[in-house]
């Protein structure tokens, strides 16, 4: 009996991209024009902002407040591995505030076009938010718990660079850097779960009508076990997420301080890229429906039996139901 319900596997994260691309070319018109126009400024305010938030002057502030909290909680912030965390993670701050008002809005509104379009067994083309106000609460208590999240993850660095300085001495530059890069895969492995966890409450908040922090804890159920799948899952959207953003700053900005492009030519550029990264907005909302539904469909453990053979001993999986197949006792040793 253990063996049986071990051989039934949560669907692979190569099946649930492959269901997610299947979903979007069956429904290619409705989903790269009307989601993808609600999800179009967000994206080109993100791309945007990030070409001119290093020359800020509100950037450069929030830079030298954290490196003066980096010295004061004792690391060593004049090495280089620490000035590239204080820089990126300060304009993670100034992205994440100049670019609000476009998440609670455009980004919510295509948000809760695409899951309520694929809430039913075939995707409806409405037009209407009825969810908007539960992934407004919801997208609130996620900024909240990224935010505690970067809080707790700088309380724990503070105690292993102060516990190994006081321990053993950070005394030698390779010891920092070891220390520094162990460090910064514990926080990124605490960073990535809670980014999964808030884009699946964003996802279970729409299909079953809650929000807020009611959400989180739902998705937190849902995710447990199912974290590699996850992660891996999150890996190749956010990999081509950011080389589009690459594509943006080769291409617009890189041209744009040449200045040898028209200006009206790298405009249309600019939309088109910004467009391509609203598309894969809207791809990887797909991703995360079909990942909550296997996982919803795993925990309810809903293997409907429509045919049962008493010769062979497989299980096939169909996109609607399972069909199991198992030997009769007289047949095992």
């Amino acid at each position: 009996m253990e063996d049986y319900y071990s051989s039934i596997p949560m669907q692979k994260t190569t099946k649930i991209i492959r269901k997610s691309i299947f979903i979007f070319l069956q429904n290619y018109q409705f989903f790269t024009t009307t989601a993808a126009f609600f999800a179009f400024p967000f994206a080109a305010s993100v791309l945007l902002l990030q070409s001119v938030i290093p020359s800020l002057s509100f950037s450069i502030v929030i830079y030298e407040r954290l490196h003066l909290v980096f010295d004061a909680a004792g690391f060593p912030s004049s090495s280089e591995f620490f000035t590239l965390v204080n820089s990126k993670i300060s304009q993670t701050i100034v992205l994440s505030f100049l670019a609000f008002p476009f998440t609670i809005s455009f980004f919510l509104f295509s948000k809760s076009l695409v899951i309520e379009s694929l809430c039913y067994s075939k995707p409806s083309h409405t037009t209407t938010f009825p969810s908007y106000f539960d992934l407004l609460s919801t997208q609130l208590c996620n900024s909240l718990l990224i935010l505690s999240t970067y809080a707790a993850c700088f309380t724990l660095l503070f105690f292993i660079f102060n516990l190994f300085d006081y321990l053993f001495g950070l005394s030698s530059p390779r010891s920092v850097l070891l220390l520094s890069a162990t460090g910064a895969v514990i926080c990124s492995i605490i960073l990535a779960n809670t980014l999964i966890i808030c884009n699946l409450a964003l996802v279970t908040s729409a299909n079953e009508k809650i929000g807020g922090y009611m959400a989180i804890l739902r998705s937190c159920v849902l995710i447990r076990g199912r974290t590699a799948t996850a992660l891996s899952l999150a890996v190749p959207s956010n990999l081509a997420l950011a080389a589009v953003e690459a594509l943006f700053q080769y291409r617009i900005v890189r041209a744009y301080h040449q200045e040898n492009t028209t200006f009206f030519l790298l405009a249309l550029e600019a939309m088109f890229i910004a467009y391509m990264y609203s598309v894969l907005l809207v791809l990887d909302t797909i991703a995360s429906c079909v990942f909550y539904k296997s996982c919803k469909t795993d925990e309810l453990g809903v293997f409907p039996i429509l045919q049962i053979s008493p010769y062979q001993d497989e299980i096939q999986d169909g996109d609607q139901y399972t069909i199991v197949k198992i030997k009769p006792l007289k047949e095992f040793p």
